[in-house]
């Protein structure tokens, strides 16, 4: 049997909440949804191999809790991936400012979203 890969995702959104949870169950990752940003670093400390951010989310400032992530030791080499309304150029450069591994327009993130989990299951420690 194929160790859980597990990832959390920070986000407001039930139509993203679904997506998320039938591609990370096709596969064989657990996913914890976050709305608050204590709980989303007490999981990061726990090193998920992935961190999904809906830069939109109104549960949390995503570009400043991913810099956080970023600038702490024992969080910093987790991959963060963003995702945002295409027109939002301004808040893309931001969350990569931040230290975002990836941000990719909402679109992209949902058509895309299967090869994400399963790109990143190679990479992911069990």
């Amino acid at each position: 049997m194929e160790p859980v890969r597990k990832a959390v995702a920070v986000l407001d959104d039930l139509f993203f909440t679904v997506k998320i949870l039938d591609a990370a169950k096709r596969a064989g990752w657990e996913v914890v949804f976050v709305k608050e940003e204590a709980r989303l670093q007490e999981l990061a400390k726990q090193s998920p191999a992935l961190i999904l951010f809906d830069l939109n989310t109104k549960a949390v400032d995503a570009v400043a809790a991913i810099q956080k992530l970023k600038q702490q030791p024992e969080t910093k080499s987790i991959r963060l991936l963003g995702f945002v309304s295409h027109v939002q150029v301004d808040l893309k450069q931001r969350a990569l400012e931040a230290g975002a591994d990836t941000v990719v327009a909402r679109s992209v993130f949902s058509t895309t979203l299967p090869s994400i989990f399963t790109r990143h299951t190679e990479t992911a420690n069990p």
